[in-house]
């Protein structure tokens, strides 16, 4: 009997292991090793059953062409990059989603001398912001919530590391962006908020997957989504620990990551029909403003399916 039960248990484990051995590598799409480095500080790369390989992205756009081309299996995105994703015909879909809720997490700001004060004095002024990105996207929500237009203003399109600096000697009037950026600027130059984020966003992280990894890849899709919902959730609990390890990969003062840590509250959110309406308005707003030249059904973007693996989950208030 002994025998026999010691012969099992040791099926059992060489099959355990030859599962764990045929799992594929994940490719995972990392923006500026954000989800790397919170999967780590959370001690969620330790005992996972298959290898994570991680691919580097400087922004969200060259990282949504990776998805597109499938040299990536899975990345995270927000609305505006998303929707550029599936507007070039990435055959992707939304397998998880954070929402972020704090105060500056998306901002469009003006200098603290500066003469605007409410969004009306935007006419006829400059706003720099990352073309495609979700700064982009909500500078035409502040000036539509105006009653102004893109048409009101001129765009400067650059990389958040390079719009300060013509915030600063002021090129520009006005900067739409989002956190660390908007922590920076509001707490060293003492910059203002002119329109938050969180009051016209939906302020949504999507995890994009292919349809090949959903097809090949669901036990470790899985797997992942829910690493990256648990480390959120100690990324809350444990705002010191994750800010300092957020200060390593950017190399701004710890006190900005503190404070955005602290101000900022990560949670999971169900895809549901109200979701995919709010990101639906997205793409077509960027339709109406000729970013996108034909209609996208964003529904065909979502794969609910994956809500099953994410308890619990609740809808944020958008």
């Amino acid at each position: 009997m002994r025998l026999t039960l010691a012969l099992l248990l040791a099926a059992l484990t060489l099959g355990a292991t030859c599962q764990a051995a045929d799992l594929q590598p994940l490719r995972v799409a990392n923006q500026k090793s954000t989800i790397k480095a919170l999967l780590e500080v959370a001690g969620e790369t330790r005992d996972v059953p298959y290898e994570i390989q991680w691919s580097e992205f400087p922004a969200a756009a060259p990282l949504g062409e990776a998805l597109n081309a499938g040299a990536v299996d899975i990345g995270a995105l927000g609305d505006a990059p998303y929707v550029f994703a599936l507007g070039a015909g990435a055959p992707l879909k939304v397998v998880s989603i954070i929402h972020a809720e704090g105060r500056n997490t998306t901002a469009l700001i003006v200098p603290k001398d500066s003469p605007i004060h409410d969004l009306a004095d935007l006419k006829g002024k400059r706003i720099v912001t990352t073309r495609g990105s979700i700064g982009h996207f909500l500078a035409i929500k502040a000036l539509r919530s105006a009653g102004l237009s893109t048409h009101d203003v001129q765009f400067i399109f650059l990389l958040p590391s390079e719009s300060r600096l013509v915030l600063d000697n002021g090129t520009a009037d006005a900067w739409s962006t989002w956190d660390p950026y908007t922590t920076v600027v509001t707490s060293q130059s003492q910059a203002r908020v002119l329109a938050s984020g969180n009051n016209l966003l939906s302020n949504h992280l999507y995890l994009a997957a292919t349809s090949k990894a959903i097809a090949d890849k669901r036990v470790q899709l899985d797997d992942f989504v829910a690493r990256v919902d648990r480390a959120y959730r100690w990324s809350n609990d444990h705002p010191q620990a994750f800010a300092a390890a957020m200060a390593k990969i950017t190399g701004l003062p710890l006190e900005v990551h503190v404070a955005v840590a602290n101000a900022t509250h990560m949670q999971p959110v169900a895809i549901d029909d109200s979701v995919i309406s709010g990101l639906q308005t997205t793409a077509d707003i960027y339709q109406d403003e000729g970013l996108l030249t034909k209609h996208i059904d964003v529904s065909q973007g979502f794969d609910k399916s994956f809500n099953a693996k994410r308890a619990p989950l609740t809808q944020a208030s958008r």
